[in-house]
C-alpha cells in the first residue's frame, strides 16, 4: 500500500503482516502504550472486532476511496461483517451529526456487544479489581474469584483507560491478540519452533511490538517472520544466548529433549539468569528433566503448554497452562497476553504437563466419539447434517463440535491440529494413568481408533480425519 496523508479520526483500510486489509479508524493510543520504533505509524481500531494495532503509514489507505477495491478482493464472512459495521457506524454518525467514534468502545456506559453484553460492569477507575491484570486473565492455583467479577473467567478482562482525549473507554480483547492496550516487555524474546502453533504465536508477539529472534529446524519457515520484523537465530544456543526469555514449541518429548540437549542446543546457550519456557505438550518426566538441566546451569525454567489449535493460535486466543518459576511466569505476562486469552499458573514443574495431557485426552476422546456418531448415522440411513443440526441445538453445542463435523461433512481435513499429535497425547495420558494405577478405558479405546487412522496415512491430516478409521 502506498503512503497517504492521514490524521486522527480517519477511516482507513489497514494491512497487518500476512492478513488482508481490514477496515478501521485512526484513534489515540492509551497513554501507557509505547509507539514502535522506526517508520511512522498510526494506532488503528478495527471494525467487527475489538482489535487495535500500530500500523505503518504505508500499510494504510483511505476507507472511502478504496472501498470497492477492497470488497472485490476480500470475500470472507467476518470481512463482510466488518464492512457492515463500518456502514452502520457511518449511518448512525450521520443521523446524530456527531464526531466519528466507534460505539463499542466510546464510554463505560456506551454500547457493548458480544459475549460481555449480558454482564453488568462493576469496577470503576477509582475502585479497580483487586489483583486483576487489566489486560488478560491469569488464574493462580490458590486464587478464588469474587462473585461480583466472576464473569471475567469467561473472556479477557476489560480495561478502563484514559485516552489522550480524556474520555474513558473500554477496550476488550475477545477475538484476537491484536489488542493495542498490551505494553510489550522490553526483554529480548527468542522463539524456537515455527509449526502450526508456533507460527501464530510468533506473529502475535511481533504484532504487539515484542523484539523476537526466531529459529526453526527448516530455516525457510523463518523467512515470513523476518519480513515482519523478527531477527534470525542460526542455532538454538545462539537464540538463548542473545535473548532474555526463549520460548520453544515442538512436537513431542524426543524433539523437546533434542532441542535442549542436542548439538548447538538450548543448554549450550544457558547462562545464569537466562530464561527458558517450554510450550510443547510433553509428559511430566520429560519436562522435569529439562527443568533440572536448565536450572543446573543457573537458568530459570517455566513449562507453558497451550490448549488450542492453529486458528486459535493465529487469533491469539490460546489457553496457557504454566508451572515452574513463578517470577518467570510474571515476566512473561505481555507475551502471554499477546498469544492467549487466559493463563493458569499451576504450581510446580510437571503440573502443567499433566493437566495438558488430561485436557487433550478429553478432546481426543470426544473427537473420536463425534466421528463414531456420524458414521453410525450414515450406516443406519440417517442424515449426518441433521445429526449435526440437532447436536448444535443441544447441550453439546460448541465451536469445536461444529468445526470438526463440518470438516467431516465437507471431506476437508486440512490440519488445524495434527492427528498424529492428538494420538501422541492420548498415548501419554494413558501412560500417566498407568503411573498412578488409574484406569483410562475411554482414552485407550479412542487411542486405538487414532492408531487405525494413522495406519491409513492420516497422520498429517487434522484430528477429524479419525473419521476415516470408521469407514475403511
Amino acid at each position: 500500500m502506498a503512503a497517504v496523508s492521514l490524521r486522527l479520526g480517519d477511516l482507513v483500510w489497514g494491512k497487518l503482516g500476512r492478513y488482508p486489509p481490514w477496515p478501521g479508524k485512526i484513534v489515540n493510543p492509551p497513554k501507557d502504550l509505547k509507539k514502535p520504533r522506526g517508520k511512522k505509524c498510526f494506532f488503528v481500531k478495527f471494525f467487527g472486532t475489538e482489535d487495535h494495532a500500530w500500523i505503518k503509514v504505508e500499510q494504510l489507505k483511505p476507507y472511502h476511496a478504496h472501498k470497492e477495491e477492497m470488497i472485490k478482493i476480500n470475500k470472507g464472512k467476518r470481512f463482510q461483517q466488518a464492512v457492515d459495521a463500518v456502514e452502520e457506524f457511518l449511518r448512525r454518525a450521520k443521523g446524530k451529526d456527531q464526531d466519528l467514534t466507534i460505539p463499542e468502545s466510546s464510554t463505560v456506559k456506551g454500547v457493548m456487544t458480544g459475549p460481555m453484553a449480558a454482564f453488568k460492569w462493576q469496577p470503576t477507575v477509582s475502585e479497580p479489581v483487586k489483583d486483576a491484570d487489566p489486560h488478560f486473565h491469569h488464574f493462580l492455583l490458590s486464587q478464588t474469584e469474587k462473585p461480583a467479577v466472576c464473569y471475567q473467567a469467561i473472556t479477557k478482562k476489560l480495561k478502563i483507560c484514559e485516552e489522550e482525549t480524556g474520555s474513558t473507554s473500554i477496550q476488550a480483547a475477545d477475538s484476537t491478540a491484536v489488542n493495542g492496550s498490551i505494553t510489550p516487555t522490553d526483554k529480548k524474546i527468542g522463539f524456537l519452533g515455527l509449526g502450526l502453533m508456533g507460527s501464530g504465536i510468533v506473529s502475535n508477539l511481533l504484532k504487539m511490538g515484542h523484539t523476537v529472534t526466531v529459529w526453526n529446524r527448516t530455516a525457510e519457515k523463518c523467512d515470513l517472520f523476518i519480513q515482519e520484523g523478527a531477527r534470525l537465530g542460526r542455532t538454538p544456543a545462539e537464540v538463548v544466548s542473545t535473548c532474555d526469555i526463549t520460548f520453544a514449541c515442538v512436537s513431542d518429548p524426543k524433539a523437546a529433549k533434542d532441542l535442549v540437549l542436542g548439538p548447538s542446543g538450548v543448554l549450550q546457550g544457558i547462562r545464569p539468569g537466562k530464561c527458558y519456557v517450554d510450550m510443547s505438550t510433553v509428559d511430566a518426566d520429560t519436562v522435569t528433566e529439562l527443568a533440572q538441566v536448565i536450572v543446573s546451569r543457573g537458568g530459570r525454567f517455566l513449562e507453558a503448554p497451550v490448549s488450542g489449535n492453529q486458528q486459535l493460535s493465529n487469533d491469539g486466543m490460546l489457553v496457557i497452562l504454566a508451572a515452574g518459576d513463578r517470577g518467570l511466569y510474571e515476566d512473561c505476562s505481555s507475551c502471554f497476553q499477546a498469544m492467549g486469552k487466559t493463563s493458569f499458573f499451576l504450581g510446580e514443574v510437571g503440573n502443567a504437563a499433566k493437566m495438558m495431557l488430561i485436557v487433550n485426552m478429553v478432546q481426543g476422546s470426544f473427537m473420536a466419539t463425534i466421528a463414531e456418531g456420524l458414521t453410525l448415522a450414515q450406516v443406519t440411513g440417517q442424515s449426518q447434517q441433521t445429526l449435526l443440526d440437532i447436536l448444535n441445538q443441544g447441550q453439546l453445542a460448541s465451536i469445536f463440535l461444529d468445526q470438526k463435523c463440518q470438516n467431516i461433512l465437507q471431506g476437508n481435513f486440512k490440519p488445524d491440529f495434527y492427528l498424529k499429535y492428538i494420538q501422541k497425547d492420548l498415548r501419554l495420558a494413558i501412560a500417566l494413568g498407568d503411573a498412578v494405577n488409574h484406569p483410562t478405558p475411554m482414552a485407550a479405546a479412542a487411542n486405538e481408533v487414532y492408531k487405525r487412522a494413522k495406519a491409513l496415512d492420516q497422520s498429517d491430516n487434522d484430528m477429524s480425519a479419525v473419521y476415516r478409521a470408521y469407514i475403511h
